[in-house]
């Protein structure tokens, strides 16, 4: 089972479903709902992308999350610096042994490769925008009719609310 975090991947929802929503705020439990976890998790990530200046956020019964900029100014670099931050691949933070040939000349060796890899990850990050991932997004099918039970489906992945994206 591979390892790591999903805030990145959860980070481009939210920003998706803002950048569909326009100019109406959206509020974490209906976020929550769409990307199917908790609201604090929500919560959470839009902290990071408001800290980011990615995204403006008002709080009682009228407000919610809204984009900060125009999706065509939010590269997916600018999302996973603002929840993830730091280079993907790094050393080992505890230094290894100077007695070990290995040990004496990995950090050298393997700190050119992961520099190298880094900014090339982030040279594809930047080519992304957010309008490009919105783009790529389809609509939500309709509601569907079970004939057994004759009861709703909407998309497994959380639903759509009013048929929109998300």
């Amino acid at each position: 089972m591979p390892s790591g975090s999903s805030r990145f991947a959860v980070a481009v929802h939210v920003l998706a479903l803002l950048a569909g929503a326009g100019d109406e705020p959206l509020k974490s439990d209906r976020v929550a709902a769409s990307v199917n976890t908790n609201p604090v998790v929500i919560r959470r990530i839009l902290c990071a992308l408001r800290a980011a200046r990615l995204v403006t956020s008002q709080s009682g019964a009228q407000g919610g999350s809204r984009l900060a900029r125009t999706p065509a100014r939010i590269t997916i670099g600018d999302i996973y610096r603002a929840v993830e931050g730091g280079d993907l691949f790094r050393l080992h933070r505890r230094r290894p042994s100077r007695r070990c040939v290995v040990g004496a000349n990995i950090e050298e060796v393997m700190g050119g490769v992961l520099r190298e890899t880094n900014a090339a990850i982030e040279r594809a990050l930047a080519r992304t925008t957010l309008a490009d991932i919105v783009a790529r997004i389809q609509p939500c099918p309709p509601a569907r009719v079970r004939r057994r039970r004759a009861a709703t489906v909407t998309n497994r992945a959380g639903g759509c609310a009013g048929g929109s994206r998300g």
